[in-house]
């Protein structure tokens, strides 16, 4: 089994990255506050993808355009805008919509959920893998906010007062803060519990 840092007395600042002695409560370089290991993370990152998960619902149910064209209001959700892009022939822009708005949401939280488990209920999955696992969702969690891009850009070409208006419906502020929070859930959470609680016999896997 291989040594970690705090079986030799040693703490990794999350700041500068610097090394320092676990004796320490603060930063020699940068002063900020050092952790061995922050437990309470792994409490708030469930609360945090908890409320994401509930907030998708409304994400999903809820109207997230709202046109008007010529006096006629139309709503559109998610998916019924991503059809409707379809029956444009605009198939391209609909499976960058399906993508950014339905896939990684749903890749994100399934992922996050799969992780915080392996951590909370000691699942023996390999680590590396589930490592991996967490730098992809970190990677595309930067590309959730592609939908909302092209919604504020729709806004901005198309609005033209009263006989085009278009208008982000309640649902987007839904979906905003379903990527917020998951990116917060991945933020907080300190990693180094998962080398602590699952396979402490073989670190290779």
């Amino acid at each position: 089994m291989k040594q970690q840092g705090k079986d030799i007395g040693l703490c990794l600042c999350k700041v500068c990255r610097q090394l320092n002695s676990s004796d320490l409560s603060h930063c020699q370089r940068c002063e900020a506050e050092l952790h061995v290991r922050d437990y309470s993370s792994l409490q708030k990152s469930w609360a945090l993808l908890i409320t994401a998960a509930i907030l998708l619902v409304p994400a999903n149910i809820y109207p997230i355009t709202m046109l008007t064209n010529q006096g006629q209001v139309r709503h559109d959700t998610i998916f019924s805008g991503i059809l409707h892009l379809v029956h444009s022939d605009m198939l391209p822009i609909a499976v960058i919509v399906f993508t950014a708005s339905i896939l990684v949401p749903w890749i994100k939280i399934i992922g996050l959920s799969i992780y915080l488990c392996a951590i909370s209920f000691d699942i023996p999955i390999s680590k590396k893998k589930l490592m991996v696992g967490f730098h992809i969702i970190e990677w595309i969690g930067r590309w959730s906010m592609l939908d909302l891009f092209v919604i504020s850009i729709t806004v901005a070409l198309v609005n033209m007062g009263q006989l085009l208006d278009a208008k982000p419906a309640p649902a987007a502020t839904a979906f905003a803060l379903v990527i917020l929070l998951t990116q917060l859930a991945a933020k907080v959470l300190d990693t180094r519990l998962l080398w602590d609680r699952l396979e402490p016999q073989d670190d290779t896997n």
